[in-house]
């Protein structure tokens, strides 16, 4: 006689009727939906902290290159000041002592810099006037473009600095958010563990809370 085969359906397989009831389907789906959004917000939190901590990088190596530059534009200009100071010096020696056409010689030799302050400094008749300026290189007019070039450079300098360390705390807030995403997915995840309902719902209430709080966090931050 041929032996009956029962065929036991797996749980897998059977009518979500006969396993869950109503209640569990839909603490299912909040699960999955918790899954879903903390996963969403783990891929654009570490997206954003990529692309600051990129920023980050070129804003510093900008910063670096702009000091750099800077330093080079001040060693220049200190230069063109020693090159103003040591011309003049000679200028005034051999003009005290009446050698015109010596003192013709290295005034022609003057920077294109130097000159207008100079003539203002020659102006004020500073060799017979006590309160003249005792020297070009101290009149308002006297200016150097490297000087001016190096200021400039460092104040871009210090802006890039300044911007690359708030493009690291901006990464760094990104990389503290996805943890609270992570946490989320152990809560959710777990929670499908549990068979006591109470339980369940504890854990799903302290994810959810926690994915409020993390969604928050990452719609005030700013995005590149």
């Amino acid at each position: 006689m041929p032996e009956h085969v029962h065929v036991h359906v797996p749980h897998e397989l059977a009518e979500p009727g006969e396993s869950t009831t109503s209640r569990e389907r839909w603490l299912e789906i909040a699960a999955a939906l918790m899954l879903s959004l903390a996963t969403l917000g783990i891929a654009w939190s570490g997206y954003q902290a990529a692309k600051w901590s990129g920023l980050q990088a070129r804003r510093y190596t900008q910063a670096s290159t702009a000091r750099s530059l800077a330093n080079r534009a001040a060693t220049l200009g200190a230069q063109d000041r020693t090159q103003d100071l040591l011309n003049f010096n000679r200028w005034l020696e051999v003009y005290t002592n009446g050698d015109t056409q010596l003192a013709n010689l290295y005034e022609r030799r003057f920077r294109a810099e130097f000159r207008p302050a100079f003539e203002r400094w020659l102006a004020g008749d500073p060799l017979s006037n006590k309160d003249s300026i005792p020297s070009p290189l101290l009149e308002k007019n006297y200016k150097l473009n490297d000087m001016e070039k190096a200021d400039q450079l460092e104040r871009i300098g210090d802006l890039r600095f300044e911007q690359g360390k708030q493009a690291t705390e901006n990464a760094d807030d990104y990389v503290f958010v996805t943890v609270f995403f992570a946490i989320v997915l152990f809560f959710a995840g777990i929670s499908l563990r549990f068979a006591w309902l109470p339980m369940r719902l504890l854990i799903m209430a302290l994810g959810t809370v926690i994915l409020v709080y993390g969604g928050i966090r990452l719609l005030s931050l700013p995005t590149h």
